[in-house]
């Protein structure tokens, strides 16, 4: 069993204390949150790339670097919002008002990523991109990483950790479904000669959709979170009677839990095999099946919307670990098919596609299930509560992930002789050295980065026992807290 730090055997079990009932009208609220940030990511994910060589006509590599030139500044500005957000200091709490003031530049920013500034220098054009999206990822994470740290102070239990995630996640993912709709019908409506003007309408309509959705979670939660911060005790303002910590100590404390390295590796390499295939698939679409880009996502993410609260029931009964080794056994054949596929056979196609859902929903659901439990641990452990700076680590690992999963398509694109496209020119027939690239990106590349993540998930040690322990523990130690406070 893990050990639970050095005061693990001070405080007897206590009962736990009664908390108001998670209603479904809340968990929806909750998970709308994440409607818009799974719209954007998801669309980013896709699109972005062919969008920057199709549209923007930019070389592949360069457009494969636009994101992570922005990396640099967000290994700064996530931990350091996370903190900042563990800190805030109201009467709404910590993580609402960083929500409710930056969801607007949110919208916004993303929108502008989906213009096409005309700038006659190649240079000029790559530094926009560069500037443009490094503005909506600061608003992302400003946004997105207190609302994603509300999981861990909403849930009650280790099952309830796993039901909002599984809510946030599958909002995520509609989130995402709902964008490729919408881009199915622009498509249809607007002739391919006119991409750029498809894109800037996907731009409003995701931009107006994400900040809705912040707002409608606000709204939606707070009732919730006055009623659990009155039951347990203590007011919405979690940091009125701490002593503010250091960053190099909260720094420290974070990469020190042990439990929470493992939730690192595990979500790196399930995110980046994530959006390899995701960048990869409108040209694996496109240039080798010869289908809809669109279509192929849909049918990808559609299913795994259902297949989250399916995840969500079956983690109560097997638990996180057997859940991902589930995921896992069905994602990886299929993922090992798209390699062979041909041309023509798109029926297969979109039967592999149906299969490697439930393994795109179990990895999207795992890694964000189990870390409250780590957050957990460590206030045992520390006697803290810092979401923020544990989640911080979660939302820049998501960016990075889609940075380097971007950066390394292009790369393969531009290694392999891929044809660059002009704008407004239909597009051109792909060399058999590009194809073999899409085919690798799509099929062993990712297949590899599933089994990594595998191996860490049978050596991550929290189980639903050891996490049961810790919460008798903790409701122990608050008990005693208010008894000599009296």
């Amino acid at each position: 069993m893990t050990s639970l730090g050095p005061e693990s055997n001070i405080y007897p079990p206590a009962p736990l204390p009664k908390l108001p009932k998670l209603t479904m009208p809340v968990k929806l609220a909750y998970g709308a949150g994440d409607f818009g940030a799974g719209l954007t990511s998801q669309f980013l994910a896709f699109f972005l790339l062919s969008f920057l060589i199709y549209v923007a006509g930019m070389d592949p590599l360069v457009a494969g670097s636009v994101l992570a030139f922005g990396k640099i500044w967000d290994a700064v500005n996530d931990p350091l919002v996370g903190m900042l957000s563990d800190r805030t200091k109201t009467r709404w709490g910590r993580r609402y008002p960083w929500m409710f003031l930056t969801a607007v530049p949110f919208g916004l920013s993303y929108f502008a990523i989906w213009t096409v500034p005309g700038f006659e220098s190649s240079t000029a054009q790559f530094w926009y991109y560069v500037a443009i999206t490094t503005i909506f990822q600061i608003f992302f994470t400003t946004t997105n990483l207190p609302y994603t740290a509300l999981t861990a102070e909403m849930s009650g239990s280790y099952d309830e950790g796993t039901e909002l995630t599984s809510f946030r996640l599958a909002f995520s993912v509609a989130g995402g479904v709902a964008i490729l709709i919408a881009s199915g019908i622009v498509e249809a409506m607007i002739p391919e000669e006119a991409r750029a003007l498809r894109y800037s309408i996907l731009g409003v309509i995701g931009g107006v959709v994400s900040v809705l959705s912040i707002y409608w979670c606000i709204f939606g939660t707070y009732g919730y979170m006055k009623a659990k911060a009155a039951a347990e005790g203590r007011s919405m303002n979690l940091t009125t009677e701490e002593k503010e910590e250091p960053f190099l100590q909260q720094l420290k404390a974070v990469i020190s839990n042990r439990p929470f390295l493992f939730v690192v590796g595990i979500y790196l390499f399930s995110w980046l095999a994530l959006q390899i295939t995701a960048a990869v698939l409108p040209f694996y679409a496109v240039s080798w099946m010869g289908t809809s880009d669109s279509l192929v996502a849909l049918l990808v993410q559609g299913p795994a919307i259902a297949l989250m609260f399916v995840c969500a029931s079956l983690s109560k009964r097997i638990g996180k670990k057997k859940l991902y080794y589930l995921g896992s056994a069905i994602w990886i054949p299929a993922q090992a098919c798209l390699y062979f596929l041909q041309p023509g056979q798109a029926n297969l196609l979109f039967g592999l596609c149906l299969l490697a859902s439930f393994g795109v929903a179990v990895a999207y659901v795992v890694p964000w299930s189990i870390l409250p439990d780590v957050i957990d641990l460590d206030e045992l452990t520390t006697g803290r509560r810092r979401e923020g700076t544990f989640y911080s680590f979660m939302t820049l690992l998501q960016k990075f992930g889609l940075a380097l999963g971007l950066f390394l398509v292009g790369a393969a694109l531009k290694a392999s002789g891929f044809v660059e496209v002009l704008p407004g020119e239909p597009l051109p027939a792909q060399p058999e050295s590009a194809l073999q690239a899409i085919r690798l990106f799509m099929g062993p590349v990712p297949l590899v980065l599933v089994i990594c993540a595998a191996v860490l998930v049978y050596f991550y040690p929290l189980t639903r026992e050891v996490h049961t322990e810790i919460m008798l523990k903790l409701a122990e130690r608050k008990r005693l807290d208010k008894a000599n406070s009296v």
